[in-house]
């Protein structure tokens, strides 16, 4: 005898805004670089029943420096968002779903895992972010809405990307991932490489090219000759129409 409702459960889409299927919460643990994590997790939203053989390639393939802006994209509930926040600790991560049910459940793991330095919102894709740019974007997207969708990401994601920003985003061969490959490739002035494989997944790392603003800027000083602050810039004075060297008062 079957159970339509969980039958239910199982097809409805998990980038539902709203689920429509029963909750049927349970509890979840792994260890996480010598740490146990604990994370709630419910029915109509993606991996309940576990983490995924994709999410967990990511997260084993995370490389985040410690002050990273980070954005997890189409976060479910959570799991990517806490790893980056652990990694990142004196940076910020922000994470995004459109699924009401998961960015609820991503808020409450925050919290298990005393996580202090990420936030939860609800929205499509880089709505919730508008304007912002990050370091790094990671995602497992749903590729399940279609081919339309993952192009979306690829193709705003550099909007919201600092210079030398990267994109880390994992799937299967089933799931397209060579031919979104190949896309970033072709258009992504960084290139594409692959970083993880396993289980038929592998996890691309993608940037937009260009190093940091910050370091762009030191390497322009550097070939300019130029002084690198107004404290190590020549002192001078204008004396008869012409510029000359400043004698220093006392105590500057």
């Amino acid at each position: 005898m079957t159970d339509p409702e969980g039958e239910r459960a199982v097809s409805e889409q998990y980038f539902a805004e709203r689920p429509r299927s029963r909750s049927a919460r349970r509890e979840l643990r792994f260890l996480y670089r010598g740490e146990l994590l604990s994370f709630a997790v419910d029915a109509g939203v993606f991996a309940t029943h576990g983490l995924d053989p994709g999410t967990s390639l990511l997260i084993e393939h995370l490389a985040v420096p410690a002050s990273a802006r980070v954005l997890d994209l189409g976060c479910g509930w959570g799991a990517v968002g806490v790893a980056a926040a652990k990694l990142a600790a004196q940076g910020h991560v922000v994470m995004t779903d459109v699924n009401r049910r998961a960015a609820r459940l991503a808020g409450e793991n925050l919290e298990r895992n005393h996580v202090r330095n990420a936030e939860v919102r609800v929205g499509r894709l880089f709505e919730p972010v508008a304007s912002e740019r990050f370091d790094l974007i990671a995602s497992n997207p749903p590729f399940h809405a279609g081919r339309e969708t993952v192009l979306q990401i690829l193709e705003h994601a550099p909007d919201h990307l600092v210079p030398g920003g990267r994109l880390l985003l994992v799937g299967k061969g089933s799931q397209g991932i060579r031919f979104y490959q190949s896309w970033l490739a072709d258009r992504w002035q960084g290139g594409v490489r692959v970083t993880g494989r396993g289980s038929g997944y592998r996890v691309l790392d993608a940037s937009v090219g260009g190093p940091p603003a910050s370091e762009a800027v030191k390497k322009a000083t550097r070939l300019l000759g130029l002084p690198r602050s107004a404290r190590d810039a020549p002192r001078t004075a204008v004396r008869g129409g012409r510029r000359v060297p400043r004698v220093p008062r006392v105590g500057e």
